[in-house]
């Protein structure tokens, strides 16, 4: 089969290294596997996994943009391409508009995000990260939606790996119990966490934990990581939380790290290096990776909402809580460590994700011919009516100076996909 997989980002980010991952373990089950993207850091990542890689004329900035979906359309014909992928809302309309209407080549969409886009067509096949989001797929008409747990490379990320180079770099001292983040730092489901992680770990330095606090990546919101850092060390008197910036590569972080504090698929790649692992999420909660929570895991992904009324002080004592016993215990974080490495290998491994695509994309291009050119119309009409409102009301958000980065990865998308799911 000759697929072609367009990312959504070009930064480093979770749904996107999927798609370039789960792009090169599909292509060493023998497909042909051709990755079309903007220029951007991810652009490395593609070259090293040896995929094919076209660069999105620049031109096409707006998401979604005509000029992407005539460009996605020129390239399905010109490499004979079997099927076209899209990650996110934005590659998943344009390959319906060009692709799909054009050609009546089979299309697929990935939502990685909190919820799906109420606009995305429903005779597009839809691959999502969670049953939660799968259960709210469905409900909203959407057919034909496969589960995938986001995956991990357990063989690239795994333990072993030298981590001296990246504690050396930092100054952190090899007798301190050292807790690794790697996080964009933005706004968008990211900052709470990331700052009460700086609260937790001034709190239990400045009161006789032994910890260290490495926060790795980049983002709009680093000035106030910098500055909860900034207070979190004037608490212990010494510097307990640095700041690493960027690393295309974050696997010396977590080979180094005691404990990894994340959500994502930097929780996976936590459990793959064998590190016990806390999973952080919105309204403050924090918790434990461990027999018990795996299953609450598997269901709604490593990420989670506490209540309401709750934030980033209750964040921070329920992390200072969980952290404190994990860093006096090198037997407890062992045992955690191994658990996760077993999970991480067992259910959310790259090839059991690849084949699971595979399955997807056979379906997708089986199923293309029972989609009628009626049904076809009015699903574009919709999907068109839809995104001309969501894209006016952004205007208004705009001016109003409310908009979301990111309208279907919030808290209150994600609140209202599990209410819903409980009515």
């Amino acid at each position: 089969m000759k697929l072609l997989v367009y990312p959504h980002a070009t930064g480093i980010g979770g749904s996107q290294l999927n798609a370039v991952e789960i792009a090169g373990a599909v292509r060493d089950l023998g497909h042909d596997v051709l990755v079309v993207s903007r220029d951007g850091p991810l652009s490395g990542i593609i070259g090293q996994l040896g995929l094919p890689h076209l660069v999105l004329d620049e031109r096409a900035r707006r998401r979604p943009s005509v000029r992407a979906a005539k460009f996605l359309t020129e390239i399905a014909i010109k490499h004979q391409c079997d099927l076209v992928h899209g990650y996110e809302w934005p590659p998943g309309i344009e390959a319906f508009a060009g692709p799909w209407l054009r050609l009546r080549l089979p299309v697929i969409c990935t939502v990685m995000s909190m919820s799906v886009a109420p606009f995305l067509p429903r005779t597009m096949p839809l691959i999502v990260g969670t049953s939660q989001i799968r259960d709210a797929a469905i409900r909203a008409g959407h057919s034909r939606v496969t589960l995938l747990e986001p995956p991990v490379d357990t063989h690239l990320n795994a333990p072993g790996l030298g981590a001296g180079s990246f504690t050396a770099a930092l100054g952190f001292l090899a007798d301190i119990p050292l807790v690794v983040i790697v996080s964009r730092l933005v706004p968008e489901l990211k900052l709470e966490g990331l700052l009460a992680a700086c609260d937790a770990a001034g709190e239990l330095a400045g009161s006789g934990t032994a910890i260290q606090l490495a926060i790795v990546g980049d983002g709009q919101a680093r000035p106030q990581v910098e500055e909860a850092a900034a207070r979190a060390n004037a608490r212990a008197g010494r510097a307990v939380v640095r700041l690493a910036g960027l690393m295309t590569d974050p696997r010396p972080a977590y080979a180094a790290a005691d404990v990894v504090v994340g959500m994502g698929v930097s929780a996976l790649r936590g459990m793959a290096f064998a590190k016990p692992v806390v999973v952080q999420g919105e309204h403050g909660f924090c918790e434990l990776v461990n027999e018990r929570s795996a299953a609450m895991f598997a269901h709604q992904g490593f990420f989670g909402l506490g209540p309401p009324a709750h934030g980033r002080a209750e964040a921070a004592v329920r992390l200072a809580a969980i952290l404190r016993p994990l860093l006096g215990d090198p037997q407890v974080r062992l045992a955690l460590g191994q658990f996760g490495r077993s999970l991480a290998v067992g259910r959310y491994s790259l090839e059991r994700a690849a084949k699971v695509q595979m399955d997807a994309y056979a379906e997708a291009v089986s199923s293309r011919a029972a989609v009628s050119l009626a049904s076809l119309a009015a699903d574009a009409a919709r999907a068109g009516t839809g995104l001309a409102c969501y894209k006016a009301g952004g205007k208004l958000r705009r001016w109003r100076g409310t908009a979301a980065a990111d309208d279907f990865n919030t808290v209150a998308r994600m609140r209202a996909c599990a209410d819903a799911r409980l009515t």
